[in-house]
Protein backbone atom coordinates (compact mmCIF):
# COMPACT_ATOMS: atom_id res chain seq x y z
CA UNK A 1 0.00 0.00 0.00
CA UNK A 2 1.32 3.30 -0.86
CA UNK A 3 3.28 5.27 1.98
CA UNK A 4 3.63 8.75 0.55
CA UNK A 5 1.44 11.76 0.41
CA UNK A 6 -1.07 10.65 -2.53
CA UNK A 7 -1.12 12.23 -5.72
CA UNK A 8 -4.36 10.32 -6.77
CA UNK A 9 -7.68 12.44 -6.85
CA UNK A 10 -9.16 9.20 -4.79
CA UNK A 11 -10.12 11.96 -1.65
CA UNK A 12 -11.36 14.00 -3.74
CA UNK A 13 -15.60 14.50 -3.23
CA UNK A 14 -15.75 15.37 -6.93
CA UNK A 15 -13.36 12.32 -8.33
CA UNK A 16 -16.03 10.39 -5.95
CA UNK A 17 -19.01 11.50 -7.31
CA UNK A 18 -18.04 11.03 -11.06
CA UNK A 19 -16.81 7.60 -10.52
CA UNK A 20 -20.04 6.79 -8.99
CA UNK A 21 -21.68 7.83 -11.96
CA UNK A 22 -19.44 6.13 -14.31
CA UNK A 23 -20.59 2.86 -12.56
CA UNK A 24 -24.40 4.02 -12.72
CA UNK A 25 -23.68 4.58 -16.63
CA UNK A 26 -22.49 1.18 -17.03
CA UNK A 27 -26.02 0.03 -16.14
CA UNK A 28 -28.45 3.04 -17.38
CA UNK A 29 -30.66 2.79 -19.17
CA UNK A 30 -29.49 -1.11 -20.52
CA UNK A 31 -30.59 -2.51 -17.04
CA UNK A 32 -34.27 -0.41 -17.54
CA UNK A 33 -37.24 -3.32 -18.79
CA UNK A 34 -39.21 -0.92 -20.68
CA UNK A 35 -41.54 -3.63 -21.31
CA UNK A 36 -42.14 -5.32 -17.82
CA UNK A 37 -41.18 -3.74 -15.53
CA UNK A 38 -38.42 -3.28 -12.66
CA UNK A 39 -35.20 -4.45 -14.18
CA UNK A 40 -32.45 -6.38 -16.35
CA UNK A 41 -30.27 -8.14 -13.86
CA UNK A 42 -27.26 -9.83 -15.05
CA UNK A 43 -24.82 -8.49 -17.20
CA UNK A 44 -21.48 -9.47 -19.24
CA UNK A 45 -18.39 -7.14 -19.30
CA UNK A 46 -19.24 -4.93 -22.05
CA UNK A 47 -22.99 -5.04 -20.57
CA UNK A 48 -25.05 -7.13 -23.04
CA UNK A 49 -27.27 -8.74 -21.00
CA UNK A 50 -26.97 -12.36 -20.15
CA UNK A 51 -29.98 -13.38 -18.44
CA UNK A 52 -33.37 -11.91 -19.47
CA UNK A 53 -35.83 -13.77 -17.08
CA UNK A 54 -34.12 -13.98 -13.67
CA UNK A 55 -35.19 -11.34 -11.15
CA UNK A 56 -33.82 -10.71 -7.50
CA UNK A 57 -35.28 -9.07 -4.88
CA UNK A 58 -31.11 -8.11 -3.67
CA UNK A 59 -30.42 -6.98 -7.22
CA UNK A 60 -33.51 -5.12 -7.88
CA UNK A 61 -33.54 -3.08 -3.70
CA UNK A 62 -29.67 -2.75 -4.72
CA UNK A 63 -30.61 -1.19 -7.93
CA UNK A 64 -33.35 1.08 -6.02
CA UNK A 65 -30.11 1.67 -3.88
CA UNK A 66 -27.43 3.27 -6.71
CA UNK A 67 -30.01 5.38 -8.02
CA UNK A 68 -31.49 6.48 -5.30
CA UNK A 69 -27.26 7.35 -4.22
CA UNK A 70 -27.99 8.57 -7.53
CA UNK A 71 -30.43 11.14 -7.33
CA UNK A 72 -28.93 12.21 -4.04
CA UNK A 73 -26.08 13.00 -5.62
CA UNK A 74 -27.35 15.38 -8.15
CA UNK A 75 -31.13 15.22 -8.26
CA UNK A 76 -31.14 14.02 -11.75
CA UNK A 77 -34.55 12.61 -12.68
CA UNK A 78 -33.56 9.80 -14.76
CA UNK A 79 -32.03 8.23 -11.35
CA UNK A 80 -35.18 9.35 -9.90
CA UNK A 81 -37.53 7.61 -12.32
CA UNK A 82 -34.80 4.53 -12.26
CA UNK A 83 -35.47 3.79 -9.05
CA UNK A 84 -39.18 4.13 -8.86
CA UNK A 85 -39.22 2.06 -11.20
CA UNK A 86 -37.83 -0.18 -9.28
CA UNK A 87 -39.84 0.21 -6.12
CA UNK A 88 -42.92 0.11 -8.19
CA UNK A 89 -41.62 -4.34 -9.34
CA UNK A 90 -40.65 -4.58 -5.42
CA UNK A 91 -44.67 -3.74 -4.37
CA UNK A 92 -46.02 -5.26 -7.55
CA UNK A 93 -44.36 -8.18 -8.25
CA UNK A 94 -41.82 -9.13 -4.97
CA UNK A 95 -44.63 -8.46 -2.97
CA UNK A 96 -46.63 -11.45 -1.61
CA UNK A 97 -49.94 -9.78 -1.54
CA UNK A 98 -51.56 -12.95 0.75
CA UNK A 99 -49.31 -13.09 3.50
CA UNK A 100 -47.37 -10.16 3.27
CA UNK A 101 -43.28 -9.72 2.99
CA UNK A 102 -40.94 -10.43 -0.02
CA UNK A 103 -40.43 -13.48 -2.11
CA UNK A 104 -36.35 -14.09 -2.90
CA UNK A 105 -36.69 -14.62 -6.72
CA UNK A 106 -39.07 -14.38 -9.59
CA UNK A 107 -38.65 -16.06 -12.92
CA UNK A 108 -40.51 -13.73 -15.48
CA UNK A 109 -42.63 -12.57 -12.98
CA UNK A 110 -43.91 -15.83 -11.53
CA UNK A 111 -42.32 -16.31 -8.04
CA UNK A 112 -39.30 -19.37 -8.29
CA UNK A 113 -38.49 -18.78 -4.60
CA UNK A 114 -41.25 -18.38 -2.60
CA UNK A 115 -39.22 -18.17 0.98
CA UNK A 116 -38.77 -15.20 3.18
CA UNK A 117 -35.19 -14.36 3.81
CA UNK A 118 -34.04 -11.56 6.41
CA UNK A 119 -31.35 -10.82 3.93
CA UNK A 120 -33.74 -9.73 1.10
CA UNK A 121 -35.58 -7.92 3.71
CA UNK A 122 -32.70 -6.15 4.83
CA UNK A 123 -32.24 -5.02 1.08
CA UNK A 124 -35.42 -3.71 1.00
CA UNK A 125 -35.53 -1.80 3.88
CA UNK A 126 -32.28 -0.04 2.58
CA UNK A 127 -34.11 0.24 -0.51
CA UNK A 128 -36.77 2.08 0.51
CA UNK A 129 -34.65 4.31 3.23
CA UNK A 130 -32.28 5.79 0.11
CA UNK A 131 -35.29 6.12 -1.80
CA UNK A 132 -37.18 7.81 0.69
CA UNK A 133 -33.97 10.23 1.59
CA UNK A 134 -33.75 10.84 -2.37
CA UNK A 135 -36.70 12.25 -2.30
CA UNK A 136 -39.25 9.90 -3.02
CA UNK A 137 -42.27 10.22 -0.41
CA UNK A 138 -43.90 6.67 -0.66
CA UNK A 139 -41.11 5.08 0.02
CA UNK A 140 -41.77 5.74 4.05
CA UNK A 141 -44.57 4.00 3.71
CA UNK A 142 -43.19 1.04 2.60
CA UNK A 143 -39.90 1.18 4.95
CA UNK A 144 -42.13 1.45 7.79
CA UNK A 145 -44.29 -1.38 7.26
CA UNK A 146 -41.25 -3.58 6.23
CA UNK A 147 -39.66 -2.69 10.07
CA UNK A 148 -43.06 -4.07 11.76
CA UNK A 149 -43.33 -6.73 9.44
CA UNK A 150 -39.08 -8.04 10.52
CA UNK A 151 -40.35 -7.13 14.08
CA UNK A 152 -43.35 -9.53 14.04
CA UNK A 153 -41.80 -12.85 11.80
CA UNK A 154 -37.82 -12.18 12.29
CA UNK A 155 -37.00 -10.31 15.43
CA UNK A 156 -35.85 -12.91 18.64
CA UNK A 157 -36.05 -10.97 21.44
CA UNK A 158 -34.14 -12.99 23.65
CA UNK A 159 -30.82 -12.36 21.21
CA UNK A 160 -31.41 -9.29 19.76
CA UNK A 161 -30.95 -10.64 16.31
CA UNK A 162 -32.87 -11.73 13.39
CA UNK A 163 -34.06 -15.02 11.78
CA UNK A 164 -32.84 -16.10 8.92
CA UNK A 165 -35.27 -18.06 6.72
CA UNK A 166 -39.01 -18.81 6.93
CA UNK A 167 -41.43 -20.42 4.60
CA UNK A 168 -43.96 -18.58 2.29
CA UNK A 169 -46.86 -18.78 5.00
CA UNK A 170 -44.65 -17.39 7.70
CA UNK A 171 -45.24 -20.63 9.64
CA UNK A 172 -42.12 -22.97 9.55
CA UNK A 173 -38.92 -21.01 10.37
CA UNK A 174 -35.51 -22.92 9.68
CA UNK A 175 -33.20 -24.24 12.31
CA UNK A 176 -30.49 -21.87 10.38
CA UNK A 177 -29.33 -18.63 11.58
CA UNK A 178 -26.45 -16.13 10.24
CA UNK A 179 -24.68 -12.85 10.63
CA UNK A 180 -24.95 -12.00 7.27
CA UNK A 181 -28.17 -11.11 6.89
CA UNK A 182 -28.37 -9.78 10.30
CA UNK A 183 -25.25 -6.64 9.06
CA UNK A 184 -27.18 -5.59 6.45
CA UNK A 185 -30.47 -5.01 8.41
CA UNK A 186 -28.02 -2.78 11.01
CA UNK A 187 -27.10 -0.82 7.46
CA UNK A 188 -30.58 -0.31 6.64
CA UNK A 189 -31.63 0.64 10.31
CA UNK A 190 -28.56 2.84 10.31
CA UNK A 191 -30.00 4.75 6.66
CA UNK A 192 -33.73 4.83 7.89
CA UNK A 193 -32.67 6.96 10.50
CA UNK A 194 -30.75 9.01 8.69
CA UNK A 195 -33.72 9.24 6.48
CA UNK A 196 -36.39 9.75 9.09
CA UNK A 197 -34.74 10.63 12.69
CA UNK A 198 -37.31 8.05 13.93
CA UNK A 199 -35.61 6.58 17.05
CA UNK A 200 -36.58 3.11 16.45
CA UNK A 201 -34.46 2.28 13.97
CA UNK A 202 -31.19 3.90 15.59
CA UNK A 203 -32.70 1.50 18.69
CA UNK A 204 -32.48 -1.32 16.75
CA UNK A 205 -29.11 -0.73 14.46
CA UNK A 206 -27.71 -0.29 17.89
CA UNK A 207 -28.86 -3.63 19.13
CA UNK A 208 -27.78 -5.47 16.32
CA UNK A 209 -24.28 -4.17 16.66
CA UNK A 210 -23.65 -4.80 19.82
CA UNK A 211 -25.49 -8.37 19.35
CA UNK A 212 -22.78 -9.06 16.52
CA UNK A 213 -19.90 -7.64 17.19
CA UNK A 214 -19.52 -7.78 20.47
CA UNK A 215 -21.88 -11.17 22.21
CA UNK A 216 -21.27 -13.47 18.84
CA UNK A 217 -17.57 -12.04 18.15
CA UNK A 218 -16.88 -12.95 21.93
CA UNK A 219 -17.27 -16.62 20.97
CA UNK A 220 -15.05 -16.43 17.81
CA UNK A 221 -11.48 -14.51 19.15
CA UNK A 222 -13.38 -11.09 17.99
CA UNK A 223 -13.69 -12.15 14.31
CA UNK A 224 -17.12 -12.38 12.74
CA UNK A 225 -18.22 -15.96 12.38
CA UNK A 226 -20.89 -16.43 9.87
CA UNK A 227 -23.16 -19.13 10.60
CA UNK A 228 -25.21 -20.40 14.07
CA UNK A 229 -27.52 -22.69 15.59
CA UNK A 230 -30.86 -21.65 16.61
CA UNK A 231 -29.91 -20.84 19.83
CA UNK A 232 -27.22 -18.54 18.48
CA UNK A 233 -23.87 -20.82 19.43
CA UNK A 234 -21.08 -21.07 16.99
CA UNK A 235 -21.40 -23.38 14.03
CA UNK A 236 -18.78 -24.26 12.94
CA UNK A 237 -19.50 -27.16 10.61
CA UNK A 238 -22.16 -25.66 8.35
CA UNK A 239 -21.98 -26.05 4.55
CA UNK A 240 -24.43 -24.07 2.60
CA UNK A 241 -25.26 -26.72 -0.47
CA UNK A 242 -27.73 -24.54 -2.05
CA UNK A 243 -26.15 -22.89 -4.86
CA UNK A 244 -28.42 -20.27 -4.82
CA UNK A 245 -27.97 -19.33 -0.94
CA UNK A 246 -24.06 -19.86 -1.22
CA UNK A 247 -22.64 -15.96 -1.50
CA UNK A 248 -24.71 -14.95 1.09
CA UNK A 249 -23.70 -17.98 3.75
CA UNK A 250 -20.38 -18.52 3.02
CA UNK A 251 -17.44 -20.65 4.30
CA UNK A 252 -14.99 -19.80 6.96
CA UNK A 253 -13.91 -16.30 8.42
CA UNK A 254 -14.68 -13.47 5.99
CA UNK A 255 -12.14 -10.68 6.78
CA UNK A 256 -14.25 -8.67 4.17
CA UNK A 257 -17.59 -8.59 6.71
CA UNK A 258 -15.32 -7.83 9.60
CA UNK A 259 -14.40 -4.84 8.11
CA UNK A 260 -17.83 -4.06 6.69
CA UNK A 261 -18.87 -4.23 10.14
CA UNK A 262 -16.02 -2.18 11.16
CA UNK A 263 -17.88 0.81 8.89
CA UNK A 264 -20.78 -0.05 10.10
CA UNK A 265 -19.84 0.80 13.81
CA UNK A 266 -18.51 4.42 12.97
CA UNK A 267 -21.31 5.06 10.72
CA UNK A 268 -23.39 4.33 13.73
CA UNK A 269 -21.15 6.65 16.14
CA UNK A 270 -22.37 9.64 14.02
CA UNK A 271 -25.42 9.35 15.91
CA UNK A 272 -24.77 7.32 18.97
CA UNK A 273 -21.63 6.96 19.76
CA UNK A 274 -20.18 4.52 22.88
CA UNK A 275 -16.52 3.47 23.64
CA UNK A 276 -17.30 -0.03 22.80
CA UNK A 277 -18.05 1.12 18.98
CA UNK A 278 -14.74 2.82 18.45
CA UNK A 279 -12.69 0.13 19.97
CA UNK A 280 -14.33 -2.83 18.27
CA UNK A 281 -14.53 -1.24 14.86
CA UNK A 282 -10.35 -0.68 15.54
CA UNK A 283 -9.65 -4.29 16.41
CA UNK A 284 -12.35 -5.33 13.55
CA UNK A 285 -10.19 -3.61 11.09
CA UNK A 286 -7.13 -4.24 12.15
CA UNK A 287 -7.11 -8.22 13.12
CA UNK A 288 -9.21 -8.57 9.96
CA UNK A 289 -6.55 -6.70 7.48
CA UNK A 290 -3.37 -8.28 9.42
CA UNK A 291 -4.56 -11.39 8.45
CA UNK A 292 -6.25 -11.32 5.03
CA UNK A 293 -4.18 -8.63 3.24
CA UNK A 294 -1.76 -10.57 0.30
CA UNK A 295 1.39 -8.96 0.25
CA UNK A 296 2.72 -10.45 -2.51
CA UNK A 297 -0.17 -9.90 -5.21
CA UNK A 298 -2.47 -7.29 -3.37
CA UNK A 299 -5.39 -7.36 -2.55
CA UNK A 300 -7.82 -9.07 0.67
CA UNK A 301 -8.35 -12.62 0.44
CA UNK A 302 -12.07 -13.68 0.79
CA UNK A 303 -12.14 -16.35 3.36
CA UNK A 304 -9.76 -17.96 5.88
CA UNK A 305 -10.36 -21.33 7.87
CA UNK A 306 -11.49 -21.36 11.70
CA UNK A 307 -7.46 -21.90 12.12
CA UNK A 308 -6.70 -18.73 10.26
CA UNK A 309 -5.43 -20.49 6.57
CA UNK A 310 -6.23 -18.81 3.38
CA UNK A 311 -9.42 -21.06 2.38
CA UNK A 312 -10.10 -18.83 -0.87
CA UNK A 313 -7.82 -16.70 -2.01
CA UNK A 314 -9.99 -14.53 -4.83
CA UNK A 315 -10.31 -11.14 -4.59
CA UNK A 316 -13.85 -9.97 -4.44
CA UNK A 317 -14.90 -6.98 -5.92
CA UNK A 318 -17.13 -6.05 -2.68
CA UNK A 319 -14.53 -6.58 -0.10
CA UNK A 320 -12.34 -3.57 -1.63
CA UNK A 321 -15.42 -1.38 -2.05
CA UNK A 322 -15.88 -2.08 1.49
CA UNK A 323 -12.00 -1.69 2.85
CA UNK A 324 -11.78 1.38 0.66
CA UNK A 325 -15.45 2.38 2.59
CA UNK A 326 -14.40 1.72 6.27
CA UNK A 327 -10.36 3.04 5.57
CA UNK A 328 -12.65 6.66 4.64
CA UNK A 329 -14.42 6.54 7.72
CA UNK A 330 -11.30 5.34 10.06
CA UNK A 331 -8.93 7.94 9.00
CA UNK A 332 -11.55 10.79 9.39
CA UNK A 333 -12.90 9.79 12.78
CA UNK A 334 -9.57 9.33 13.94
CA UNK A 335 -7.71 11.68 11.95
CA UNK A 336 -4.98 9.10 11.40
CA UNK A 337 -3.28 8.97 8.32
CA UNK A 338 -2.33 5.39 8.09
CA UNK A 339 -5.57 4.55 7.35
CA UNK A 340 -6.08 7.46 4.79
CA UNK A 341 -2.83 5.93 3.37
CA UNK A 342 -4.93 2.45 3.27
CA UNK A 343 -7.75 4.23 1.10
CA UNK A 344 -5.47 5.46 -1.37
CA UNK A 345 -3.58 1.79 -1.60
CA UNK A 346 -7.41 -0.29 -1.34
CA UNK A 347 -8.15 2.49 -4.13
CA UNK A 348 -5.40 2.25 -6.57
CA UNK A 349 -5.40 -1.53 -6.33
CA UNK A 350 -9.00 -1.62 -7.61
CA UNK A 351 -8.80 0.88 -9.87
CA UNK A 352 -5.68 -1.15 -11.41
CA UNK A 353 -7.47 -4.46 -11.22
CA UNK A 354 -11.48 -4.09 -10.68
CA UNK A 355 -12.75 -1.60 -12.39
CA UNK A 356 -13.11 -1.26 -16.02
CA UNK A 357 -11.92 1.33 -17.81
CA UNK A 358 -13.40 0.53 -21.29
CA UNK A 359 -17.14 -0.03 -20.07
CA UNK A 360 -17.46 0.74 -16.68
CA UNK A 361 -18.36 -1.17 -13.79
CA UNK A 362 -16.43 -3.26 -11.51
CA UNK A 363 -15.44 -7.08 -12.07
CA UNK A 364 -16.73 -9.22 -9.77
CA UNK A 365 -14.19 -11.01 -8.66
CA UNK A 366 -9.52 -11.86 -9.36
CA UNK A 367 -8.26 -14.78 -8.80
CA UNK A 368 -5.23 -14.55 -6.88
CA UNK A 369 -3.01 -12.86 -9.66
CA UNK A 370 -5.26 -10.40 -10.18
CA UNK A 371 -6.72 -11.60 -13.47
CA UNK A 372 -10.05 -11.50 -13.78
CA UNK A 373 -12.22 -14.90 -13.35
CA UNK A 374 -14.95 -14.68 -16.19
CA UNK A 375 -16.97 -12.47 -19.05
CA UNK A 376 -19.91 -12.17 -16.37
CA UNK A 377 -19.20 -8.36 -14.90
CA UNK A 378 -23.04 -8.61 -12.88
CA UNK A 379 -24.84 -11.57 -11.70
CA UNK A 380 -28.75 -11.17 -10.95
CA UNK A 381 -27.36 -9.65 -7.29
CA UNK A 382 -24.61 -7.10 -7.52
CA UNK A 383 -25.26 -4.02 -9.75
CA UNK A 384 -22.20 -2.46 -8.40
CA UNK A 385 -24.12 -1.60 -4.87
CA UNK A 386 -21.30 -1.96 -2.76
CA UNK A 387 -18.13 0.28 -4.59
CA UNK A 388 -21.06 2.83 -5.21
CA UNK A 389 -22.10 2.68 -1.71
CA UNK A 390 -19.24 3.10 -0.50
CA UNK A 391 -17.70 5.89 -2.50
CA UNK A 392 -20.40 7.55 -1.07
CA UNK A 393 -19.73 7.23 2.54
CA UNK A 394 -16.17 8.30 1.49
CA UNK A 395 -17.85 11.14 0.07
CA UNK A 396 -19.44 12.48 3.24
CA UNK A 397 -16.37 11.84 5.18
CA UNK A 398 -14.17 13.85 3.58
CA UNK A 399 -16.41 16.57 2.36
CA UNK A 400 -17.32 17.12 6.50
CA UNK A 401 -13.54 16.98 7.06
CA UNK A 402 -11.91 19.80 8.68
CA UNK A 403 -9.11 18.59 6.20
CA UNK A 404 -8.04 19.60 2.50
CA UNK A 405 -7.37 16.36 0.30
Amino acid sequence: MQKDKPTTPFRRPDWLTKHIFDNLHFYYPRCINQQDGGYFHCFLDDGTICDHHTKHIVGTSRFIIIFSIGARLSGAPWCVDAAKQGLISLQNHFRDQEHGGYFWKLKDHKVSVSKKYAYGHAFALLAAARAFAAGIQHAGIIMDDIYNLLERHFWEEEHGLYADEISADWAAVSPYRGQNANMHLCEAMIAAYEATHNKKYLERAHRLAYSVTVKLASQSGGLIWEHYHTNWKINWTFVETNEDLKQFRPQGFIPGHSIEWSKLLLMLARHQSEPWMLERAIELYNKALKISWDAKYGGIFYSLSPEGDVRNSSKYYWVMAEAIGASALMGITLKDEQYLRNYDGFFAYSWSYLFDKTYGGWFEKLNRQNQKLSNVKSPVTKTDYHPITNCYEAIRSFAKSQRSF
